[in-house]
């Protein structure tokens, strides 16, 4: 992952990105995306039943991340049907 400040080295950034891929998966392909400065990643845990009853039980921040990956990470529940 590269952060790119300035469009005059965007290309050259590009291309370095290309070769690191290829390198390390055999496929030079790359996204872009655009830079956020201190984005927030915020989730919600919602609980629903067959009823209609719905509950927010609470929210969490899961901005820190190190080196682009988040500290901690969570499986969903075995037993929840695909389509809930």
């Amino acid at each position: 992952m590269r952060v790119v400040h300035n469009h005059e080295v965007l290309e050259e950034e590009i291309m370095i990105a290309k070769r690191e891929a290829l390198k390390s998966f055999g496929n030079d392909e790359v996204l872009l995306e655009r830079w956020l400065e201190r984005p927030r990643h915020v989730e919600v845990q919602v609980f629903a039943d067959e009823m209609g009853g719905v509950v927010s039980l609470w929210e969490r921040d899961c901005s820190v991340q190190r080196r682009h990956q988040s500290e901690s990470s969570e499986r969903s529940e075995r037993g929840l049907k695909n389509g809930i």
